[in-house]
């Protein structure tokens, strides 16, 4: 009989598994074999827990998108303004292991799958949308609604393209400076409409 809680690590053991053969070896050559071989386990037992490889996959993408998630929640949650809640959003997205080249390029891997695989595509859009409506829930408080939306969509455009740029100039702006360059931008955006924060 297995152990109480036993599935839980061997399934993370197995998403950790993904995430370092994907950086290893990328995204295409990361077979369902080199995965269960890096996890020292059969391909039987990788199958058991997630039928395929695209399941394992989705499963990795969930997997770091809840990890990203629970930082956010815990700064909102610590968060007392609007204009704290969004930086909030800007700090979580681009804290300093968000930059580990380790998870940058599985990050980049899945940006790119999820333009062909449509369960990827679907967590990707939710994490979008939820990004979105964080800063604009936020923003909507301290300004008219247009004016939100633009500072909402701005926000979340800098965040993923200084991120993008990172990744693939080799951690470049580092996590401090792309934060700084996101809240500088918030604070100039900010300062153009009344508001109360």
């Amino acid at each position: 009989m297995p152990k109480l809680g036993m599935e839980r690590l061997r399934r993370r053991q197995l998403i950790e598994a993904t995430i370092d053969t994907i950086h290893e070896v990328g995204f295409a050559a990361a077979s369902l074999q080199a995965i269960a071989k890096r996890a020292g386990v059969s391909p039987g037992l990788v199958a058991h827990y997630f039928t395929d490889k695209n399941g394992l996959l989705e499963a990795t993408l969930r997997a770091l998108f809840e990890d990203l998630n629970r930082d956010l929640v815990a700064r909102l949650t610590a968060a007392r303004t609007p204009r704290a809640r969004m930086e909030a959003v800007i700090d979580a997205n681009l804290a300093t292991n968000q930059f580990d080249p380790r998870l940058a390029k599985v990050w980049l891997a899945f940006w790119a799958q999820s333009l062909h695989v449509p369960a990827l595509e679907r967590i990707q859009r939710v994490y979008q949308r939820r990004m979105f409506a964080n800063l604009f829930h936020a923003a909507k408080q301290l300004m008219r609604e247009r004016p939100a939306r633009d500072l909402a969509e701005g926000l979340a455009g800098l965040i993923d393209g200084l991120w993008l740029r990172a990744t693939l100039a080799g951690g470049r702006p580092g996590s401090s400076s792309a934060r700084r360059i996101v809240r500088d931008y918030l604070h100039t955006q900010l300062a153009r409409e009344p508001v109360d924060a």
